[in-house]
């Protein structure tokens, strides 16, 4: 049976997850430089500084390299199911202005993209189309509709047919000449340049790697599995046993998965075959290493003595949206040619520090702004727009 949430119903815990998938997303893009792989040389520095920069850019990656950005979908499509249902109870259909809520974020996406080119809120606006067209199926289809979408059909489908053709090329979006344009305005452009070509070469760029990396498809998924959650209340405390089953299967599959995602490089040979069946491996690999990440918050919440101190977390999560968009401006200002130009003096180790201080500035912010307003700045604004108030 369907759970129904009550109306305006806020689910703490889902604000604990999103806080620390944004955290997570900070320390990632610091350590990158917000997608501009420039570094001081390494070659003079000391051996433990050269491990603390390996030790600090893999953990960081395995731990939450396509997991946080997940976390983060899963939660879009559970919003969206609050506010659905909420405005159902009141007789509303939600779907046409979720619509026009939608268009918002792609403008608000283009903003943060005008400053960091891998941002994810302009791919969301453009997948997120999915949830109102299906909201209204029957749980049964939303599930066998995400399953289909995760394990990547498009993939799928090239795997197969480079088995039975090997002349077979498995087709990909030429964008090394984009990618190349972002890198030299990021070295040597002016704020102005660096904008202009963010907005179209780096944008080209972003939703090319999405495509051919898999993202859109898993992104839709993770969206319908979001709302999946929400309907059924699986983020209520008394549903603690369907996270014990998750948290045992995620565990079964993602060794096996992993291991796999090492080995076959060195058993195929075709390029065709090997490129999408990596990405469906590894796809799915992450997937069952979030749903580790998720289980452990939920049960860290509701079953330990962590609870008060991931409650201190929440605001941070409430203000997701702000505090993504902010992160991008800081970061670019940090890193870029058109700021401080840190690439050139900050190697992996100090730019995880910078992530660092600026995951507790953004937290002591958000600690003191939600304590006197009801939303973030960001988080107003959207909503006003959304109801054109």
């Amino acid at each position: 049976m369907v759970q129904k949430l009550e109306k305006h119903t806020r689910i703490d815990v889902a604000d604990v997850l999103r806080g620390l998938a944004v955290m997570g997303i900070i320390v990632l893009h610091s350590i990158e430089h917000f997608n501009f792989y420039s570094f001081p040389d390494t070659s003079t520095q000391s051996a433990w500084l050269n491990f603390s920069d390996k030790a600090i850019w893999d953990g960081l990656f395995f731990m939450f390299g396509g997991k946080a950005y997940a976390v983060f979908a899963l939660l879009f499509g559970f919003s969206f199911f609050i506010q659905d249902n909420n405005q159902r109870m009141r007789g509303n259909d939600f779907r046409l202005r979720f619509c026009w809520r939608l268009i918002l974020l792609f403008i608000l996406g283009n903003i943060n993209a005008a400053f960091f080119t891998a941002e994810v809120l302009v791919l969301y606006s453009l997948v997120g189309f999915i949830l109102p067209l299906t909201c209204r199926l029957k749980d049964k289809w939303l599930f066998i509709l995400a399953c289909v979408l995760l394990i990547q059909p498009l993939p799928l489908y090239y795997v197969i047919r480079a088995c039975i053709d090997p002349s077979f090329v498995t087709p990909s979006i030429p964008t090394g000449s984009y990618w190349g344009a972002a890198f030299q305005v990021q070295s040597h452009g002016t704020f102005l340049e660096t904008l202009r070509v963010n907005l179209w070469e780096g944008q080209i760029a972003s939703l090319a790697w999405a495509w051919d990396h898999g993202r859109v498809f898993q992104t839709a998924a993770l969206f319908l599995f979001g709302l999946l959650i929400g309907r059924r209340g699986l983020f209520l405390k008394e549903n603690l046993k369907f996270w014990n089953k998750v948290l045992c299967g995620a565990l079964i599959a993602f060794f096996p998965l992993y291991g796999l995602g090492n080995m076959l490089p060195g058993f195929i040979v075709s390029k065709s075959i090997l490129t999408p069946l990596l990405l469906i491996i590894t796809s799915l690999s992450k997937f069952a290493f979030m749903l580790i990440l998720v289980s452990g918050v939920i049960f860290a919440f509701y079953r330990t003595n962590l609870h008060d101190w991931l409650m201190k977390i929440t605001p941070y999560g409430k203000m997701s949206l702000t505090n993504y968009i902010t992160q991008s401006i800081i970061g670019s200002l940090l890193f870029y040619n058109w700021g401080l130009a840190l690439h050139s003096q900050l190697g992996i180790t100090a730019s995880f520090l910078v992530g660092v201080v600026l995951f507790i500035v953004q937290l002591a912010f958000c600690r003191w702004w939600m304590s006197r307003h009801a939303h973030g700045p960001l988080e107003y604004l959207w909503k006003r727009a959304t109801w054109l108030k």
